[in-house]
């Protein structure tokens, strides 16, 4: 998979193109059936298969105030598309430059011009271009114009609506895991290097694995118990922190895991977190002495949570 970044728009990529818009957070049930329906197209057509998405995402950078929380990194979502069989993931800066593009002019030079795209395929409800000038009807007449046929994302349900990231997310953040399991077609996690902390963790007695989030807030924020798994196919439970640590005035988001009744040496490592229970909602202590208390209460929970004999071992 090519993964374009920084294209000037104004040059062809490829001559000709099936292609799919959006932002795909998480990548759901949803999201895979529009994607295999754009390999499906591709193939028919027999052009390259392109998928666009944004960073930052469009709210984030229209409203960051009422955007919600991320179920992935940047990292995350490119490494997950890379097992798509798409052709090429073009991850576009969304800013001021792109939002002032005219819905016109983004069909003639993105997708007529670079992509010489054949086959959009958009759910009806899409707003592209500057004042979101751009819609389902404009590609259709457009299309007709330049020669790429338009068709509608598929809808895909379950028995509770349609599935979407803010099921996801809300199921998430109601720490259903089973539920966002069965959403996503697969197990959530969150996946990161391990770098060097501030070793507070380690001087309280709880050292922990630390993952560096970027400054996009994620959906999950909290206290969690959960698998930690490293690329070396090693396992180990944990009780793991995701958010900004108030208590020591973090300025970064932070995952620091903290590996149960174990001290494995996982600096560098790339590790992957997944939640299996919720323990608590981030607070801020008055004192390390009072986080150090909690956190041996965060422990004895998570204890619990992997001592349920109902519990699915990893695979």
């Amino acid at each position: 998979m090519r993964l374009l970044r920084g294209v000037n728009h104004r040059n062809p990529v490829f001559s000709e193109a099936a292609v799919t818009i959006g932002n795909f957070d998480g990548f759901h049930r949803g999201h895979q059936a529009v994607v295999s329906r754009l390999l499906a197209a591709a193939d028919q057509l027999r052009t390259p298969s392109v998928l666009i998405t944004f960073e930052p995402l469009p709210l984030e950078f229209f409203a960051p105030e009422r955007a919600p929380g991320r179920l992935q990194r940047l990292r995350d979502r490119v490494d997950f598309l890379r097992t798509t069989g798409l052709d090429a993931v073009w991850l576009m800066r969304f800013g001021a430059p792109l939002a002032s593009v005219p819905a016109e002019d983004f069909v003639e030079q993105v997708l007529h011009r670079t992509l010489g795209t054949r086959h959009v395929l958009i759910g009806d409800d899409f707003r592209f271009g500057k004042g979101r000038g751009g819609d389902y009807a404009l590609l259709e007449r457009m299309g007709k114009e330049l020669g790429f046929s338009v068709e509608s994302t598929p809808t895909l349900s379950d028995g509770n609506g349609r599935i979407s990231s803010t099921r996801v997310r809300a199921a998430a953040q109601d720490g259903d895991f089973e539920r966002v399991e069965s959403l996503l077609g697969r197990r959530y996690g969150i996946c990161g290097r391990v770098s060097h902390g501030d070793k507070r963790g380690r001087l309280i007695g709880f050292p922990t694995a630390n993952v560096r989030l970027g400054q996009q807030p994620m959906a999950l924020r909290g206290v969690f118990a959960g698998w930690l798994f490293t690329r070396d196919g090693e396992v180990f439970p944990s009780v793991t922190n995701i958010g900004w640590r108030p208590t020591v005035a973090g300025t970064e988001q932070r995952l620091e895991a903290h590996v149960l009744d174990a001290s494995p040496d996982l600096y560098g490592k790339l590790v992957r977190f997944e939640p299996l229970a919720n323990i608590r909602g981030e607070q801020r202590f008055e004192s390390l002495d009072a986080l150090k208390a909690q956190i041996a209460r965060d422990a004895d929970a998570a204890r619990a949570v992997f001592a349920n004999p109902s519990l699915k071992q990893p695979a």
